[in-house]
């Protein structure tokens, strides 16, 4: 029971401390205009996220229009990324990915390198759910090169964590762990809680078969998780722990862990937990001799995974990229044409300039020849 009580006591002093800042935002938000209040609302939006994001999806369309409204550059670019991250939960992947672009986009135009970063980082994290790794680990190195650059590290702590995804995800377990180690390490010397890295240090043995170790990780993770109130993180872990123990036999706790991760998922609108999810919950009932609840529940699964990972979500991300790619190219052409009129101005502008100096030399030596021709006559007159 002590045990317990510890926990829960610094999840409540969490809670507090996020209440807190909340009440603060919202004192803020009574006296804020212009871009000081696109931001406080994006401020909302972060405060939310992981909490409750209907809400903040709320808070960050209104601070999109009022960017737009006021022509608030660096405001429209943190909202469309916002709303890159809600999609993104949401399991909208292209349309995830549009936003971020547009974002990217902004950013770029202001020379905006935080945002960039962070832009690129996101990025990467729909490419590695897609699992186009060559594309995602493009986006995460250039990100996490302009992290270290501009010495963020709290980004740079996430960028560890993501690298080391990636690493995973590609069966290099052994370069994943070191970065995972290398996010957890900073992140403890920085005095900034930070789980993920546990968590998927756990995913390594789960992976390897080490159900024990794995579970210990997840449990740690779970801790971890509530008592920062980051309840994404949270969902993600209920749907390890529920495949780990369906796994491992222990059938009732699995699927207990299980409906608790599909119950926050629709809560949350996180739908992009929802095929892990049912999957695991098909594993549980095919080991338990069901098989017609497994067949439901792997019907189920098929279709949310066409919906979020199918080939037509993909052709729509294809078919934004080349969009991006032409504007880019655009871009460039319009740059080198307006080059090019200024060379042809300063062409003609140095032309104007050598004819005026001619010109002024003819008069010149016209007006000297003209002198000279009249000072010879009258020499001429006077000598008769």
């Amino acid at each position: 029971m002590k045990g317990i009580y510890i926990v829960l006591l610094a999840f409540s002093v969490s809670v507090a401390v996020a209440q807190t800042k909340i009440d603060s935002l919202e004192r803020a938000l009574e006296t804020a205009k212009g871009d000081l209040k696109v931001k406080t609302l994006n401020e909302f939006f972060r405060a939310y996220i992981n909490s409750d994001p209907v809400k903040a999806i709320e808070y960050t369309r209104q601070a999109l229009a009022l960017a737009t409204e006021i022509d608030d550059q660096k405001g429209m670019a943190a909202s469309y990324n916002n709303l890159g991250v809600a999609y993104r939960n949401q399991g909208a992947l292209d349309k995830s990915l549009e936003y971020y672009l547009i974002s990217l986009q902004i950013y770029t135009k202001l020379d905006n390198k935080e945002g960039i970063a962070a832009t690129k980082s996101n990025i990467g994290n729909i490419y590695s759910f897609k699992k186009d790794h060559g594309q995602a680990m493009k986006y995460y190195e250039d990100a996490h090169k302009h992290f270290m650059e501009i010495g963020d590290s709290s980004n740079l702590i996430r960028s560890l964590n993501n690298l080391g995804n990636l690493h995973n995800n590609v069966q290099e377990q052994e370069q994943a762990l070191k970065y995972y180690t290398e996010a957890f390490q900073l992140a403890e010397r920085k005095g900034q809680p930070f789980a993920d890295p546990i968590n998927n240090i756990g995913n390594i043995y789960f992976k390897q078969g080490n159900l024990q170790r794995a579970a210990e990780y997840y449990e740690r993770t779970l801790k971890l998780a509530r008592k920062e109130n980051d309840n994404l993180l949270t969902l993600n872990v209920l749907s390890s722990l529920g495949e780990v123990y369906a796994r491992a036999g222990q059938f009732k706790t699995a699927q207990a862990y299980l409906d608790s991760a599909m119950t926050m998922s629709g809560e949350m609108q996180a739908f992009i937990f929802e095929p892990n999810i049912l999957k695991s919950m098909a594993l549980n009932y095919s080991k338990q001799g069901k098989m017609k609840e497994a067949y439901e529940t792997m019907l189920r699964y098929d279709v949310v995974k066409e919906k979020i990972y199918g080939e037509e979500s993909s052709r729509k991300i294809a078919q934004m990229e080349i969009a991006m790619d032409l504007q880019e190219k655009e871009r460039e052409m319009e740059s080198l044409k307006t080059e090019a009129e200024i060379n042809a101005l300063e062409l003609q502008k140095t032309r104007m300039i050598i004819t005026i100096v001619i010109l002024g030399l003819g008069l010149v030596l016209g007006g000297f020849n003209l002198f000279y021709s009249k000072r010879k006559s009258i020499t001429a007159v006077r000598r008769k």
